[in-house]
């Protein structure tokens, strides 16, 4: 389940200095120069593990750029990316583009005005085409309503569902609209209506620990539980003590099970959906998928995206304007073709243009599956699936050291040791002195 916690986003400790401040970020940033090499501007770009794909960029970018020298630094260990940069950063100082990590606490970045505001520059920028750019994902992906830090790619968090059984059965579902309420109902009505036709037993979700389930549905829904502006939680709220409940209650009546079950003894998966070939990681759940959005919690809607790699300018760079160029080309249509890119594309005629061709592929037979099937996939299911990806997102920046108190805590209510109400009240107070330190 631990694609279900989406994007880690570990909270630190920042002591607060003046080099921290913007008074002292500006006071550095003038007495630091322009790094002139062979005639080249020099801009660094700091990444945690080495990228083919920026690295294929790098080349292609000093080509279209000549005077600009880009130099990719990595240093292959999380823990010592992640402590360097942020050390640097607070005293004014850091590479001129680098990667964000989980345990990079961008907020405090942000108020501390160490981060480049990208907005202006996207807006001023002519070689950016815009109409092509998916803003919807930009905008999402936005901190105290600015832009800084642009991703590279997205994914889609989704269900997958049976086809064989959800298409011969008389149940409706409404993916738009569906939370885990009308899950558990669908479920139910399935299973019975599956067991009818000889299946000894069904499930509707199988191989999800009872705590993971509950991770799960916080992370894809943590602004209902959390207030990041107000520095508040809402997990001792009657909503979160019944959600427990309600998990507990499907794994008790054999809804859920976290034993492993065969592909053909279970309704739904859930699937990170991170490329446009999306029908190979689809069909080795089921042999007649059925792509769903996620159930939700309360009235929230849209298909739940997380950026798969997520790349900042530090704001007091004395080559702001060189790194937004790489910024810029990387937002190209050239650099978003790129085969090394990983993810969803932010450009749509990118997807559009990838998609068309695999459909074309399925219907010539040319596409086929390592054992050497070819892929059935009817126009219908394209169709669907771009308009998943031109529909409608939502994003949830979810706190990684929070979902782990959850997951942490929430056994005890799941094992029969303490009761919901009492399991709430501990995680409430755990978060309230985590949010507030």
């Amino acid at each position: 389940m631990k694609k279900w916690l989406g994007m880690i986003c570990v909270g630190i400790l920042i002591t607060t200095t003046t080099a921290c401040g913007s008074g002292g970020s500006e006071e550095l940033a003038s007495k630091e120069k322009q790094v002139i090499k062979e005639g080249k501007t020099v801009v660094t770009l700091s990444i945690q593990q080495p990228s083919e794909f920026l690295q294929t960029a790098e080349k292609k970018f000093e080509e279209k750029y000549p005077d600009i020298d880009l130099q990719i630094q990595t240093t292959d260990d999380y823990e010592k990316y992640t402590k360097t940069t942020n050390t640097a950063l607070l005293s004014g100082k850091g590479p001129d583009i680098f990667e964000i990590t989980g345990r990079m606490p961008i907020d405090d970045f942000v108020s501390k005005k160490l981060l480049l505001n990208m907005d202006d520059s996207m807006e001023q920028d002519k070689t950016l085409n815009k109409s092509d750019l998916k803003m919807n994902v930009l905008e999402l992906l936005k901190v105290n309503g600015g832009m800084y830090a642009m991703p590279l790619g997205f994914g889609m968090s989704l269900f997958v569902g049976d086809g064989n059984v959800i298409k011969n059965s008389t149940v409706k579902i409404d993916d738009k609209s569906w939370n885990w309420n009308t899950f558990e109902d669908i479920s139910k009505q399935l299973i019975q209506q599956a067991e009818k036709g000889g299946k000894k037993q069904f499930y509707g979700l199988a191989y999800y620990p009872a705590d993971s389930i509950l991770t799960g549905m916080v992370s894809d829904n943590y602004a209902e539980f959390v207030d990041l502006t107000a520095k508040k939680a809402k997990f001792d709220s009657p909503e979160f003590v019944e959600l427990m409940q309600n998990i507990k209650k499907m794994f008790d009546e054999k809804v859920m099970t976290e034993e492993l079950a065969k592909t053909d003894n279970q309704l739904f998966s859930h699937v990170n959906v991170t490329s446009v070939d999306f029908i190979g990681g689809l069909y080795s759940h089921f042999e007649n998928p059925v792509l769903l959005q996620q159930p939700h919690i309360g009235k929230s809607e849209g298909t739940r995206i997380f950026p798969l790699s997520q790349i900042a300018i530090r704001a007091n760079s004395p080559v702001k304007d060189e790194a937004w160029k790489f910024i810029s080309f990387l937002l190209s249509d050239e650099a978003q073709s790129l085969q090394e890119r990983e993810g969803l594309s932010l450009l749509a005629s990118v997807d559009d243009k990838k998609l068309n061709e695999i459909q074309e592929q399925v219907k010539s037979g040319t596409y086929k599956f390592l054992d050497g099937k070819k892929a059935k996939v009817s126009d219908e299911e394209f169709t669907q699936f771009k308009h998943l990806v031109h529909g409608t997102y939502r994003y949830e920046d979810a706190d990684a050291k929070v979902i782990r108190m959850i997951s942490e805590d929430s056994v005890f209510f799941f094992s029969g040791q303490k009761s919901a109400e009492e399991v709430a009240k501990l995680i409430q107070n755990k978060v309230t002195i985590y949010l507030n330190e």
